[in-house]
């Protein structure tokens, strides 16, 4: 199965997923933007990408059009594009349903969604990302598949129920993790402390999660319930208002959740 692809957005996931479906039978043929200067940029990356101007793509050529942009924006998009007869439009959102699109001019709607974080300087390998994919009808989700294992080594079909929790799941593991490694890292700056010192431990943790899991692999003053260090922890962060309740939210969290359990 060959066919032309046609993005709708500028942003972190068209700036990968746009050149690695092009190295593939999905070339990439137009890129739209609301600003015009990222969607030539993107282009520019492509083999044979052109910028679109405007979301009338009745005369395209592409098959599959695929709306990278942010949530808020999807419905105003999938009320607004014109298509050509018998296109296939996609949203690559982790967190909003499959009929977000239910008034888009085709029925053949469907959600391609790549669980992985991207950010346009850090380069990603697309054959390790999950595609999770969902449709509304056999013939889109055979393009969905078909497209996803051109780039990708596991594709999954689930639903948008499931698909939310994943996200949600995927936000703690991800955008939390990262910002509790900011939180660390300033207070190592503010403390005239080499954020490097952390880099082994912060690996550690991470390696060890994923071999045995996250539950086994727990430590800490909170696990071990030493309440006295715990304490010190939260006259050290006294400044820092939102910063201490955080600690104590979370340390509280793992308290209850590994304390002993009464005969």
């Amino acid at each position: 199965m060959t066919m032309n692809v046609s993005i709708i957005g500028s942003g972190n996931l068209a700036w990968h997923l746009a050149p690695a479906l092009d190295n593939t039978d999905f070339a990439v043929k137009e890129v739209y933007s609301h600003n015009p200067k990222n969607a030539e940029a993107l282009a520019e990356r492509l083999y044979e990408g052109q910028v679109k101007t405007s979301l009338d793509f009745s005369l395209s050529k592409s098959k599959i059009f695929v709306i990278c942009v942010s949530d808020d924006v999807i419905p105003e998009i999938a009320q607004q594009i014109v298509l050509p007869d018998d296109a296939i439009l996609i949203h690559t959102s982790g967190s909003q349903p499959l009929s977000l699109l239910g008034y888009s001019p085709t029925e053949n709607i469907g959600v391609f969604y790549p669980l992985q974080t991207f950010t346009k300087s850090k380069k990603v390998d697309f054959s390790d990302i999950p595609i999770l994919i969902e449709s509304e009808n056999d013939f889109t989700e055979k393009a969905l598949m078909t497209m996803g294992k051109a780039i990708s080594k596991k594709v999954l079909k689930i639903s948008s129920e499931s698909r939310k929790a994943v996200h949600v799941a995927a936000v703690f593991a991800s955008n939390f993790t990262n910002h509790m490694l900011t939180l660390s890292h300033e207070i190592m700056r503010e403390s005239n402390l080499d954020f490097d010192l952390l880099k082994p431990l912060i690996a550690e943790t991470v390696n060890k999660g994923l071999s045995i899991g996250p539950e086994r692999s727990q430590t800490g003053p909170a696990k071990r319930g030493d309440l006295e260090i715990l304490d010190k922890h939260m006259e050290f962060l006294k400044d820092k208002e939102e910063v201490a309740e955080m600690y104590r939210i979370i340390s509280q969290d793992i308290i209850d959740r590994y304390a002993p359990e009464e005969d």
